[in-house]
């Protein structure tokens, strides 16, 4: 992988805990990103079908390697801070290689 890398967290919060994990987003997910060598910014939000539980926390990073650094060897499973398991039903972290298709001045 030649970077940059997106990190794509998905998770299926528990009914009536998808407002609050967003604001753990907005506080606690942004804090792991935020400042670390290599991290280039997130997005976070929410699905746009009203009945659908699933939220994004997505991070850009400059390549694989500053994810393994700033995540360890387990920078393969989703990190998790304290109290986000009792609201989550299902979560999942994915990693792509944006290098053939990254155009931030299309934004």
């Amino acid at each position: 992988m030649t970077g940059p890398v997106l990190r794509i967290f998905e998770a299926r919060t528990k009914p009536g805990h998808t407002d609050e994990l967003l604001n753990n987003f907005s506080s606690t997910s942004t804090a792991v990103v935020s400042g670390e060598p290599g991290n280039k910014g997130y997005i976070f939000g929410r699905s746009v079908a009203g009945d659908d539980n699933t939220v994004l926390f997505i991070s850009l990073w400059e390549s694989l390697e500053t994810i393994k650094e700033r995540f360890g060897d387990d920078w393969q499973v989703s990190f998790m801070p304290d109290g986000y398991a009792e609201i989550i039903e299902e979560h999942s972290v994915r990693h792509f290689d944006m290098a053939g298709g990254w155009h931030p001045d299309d934004v």
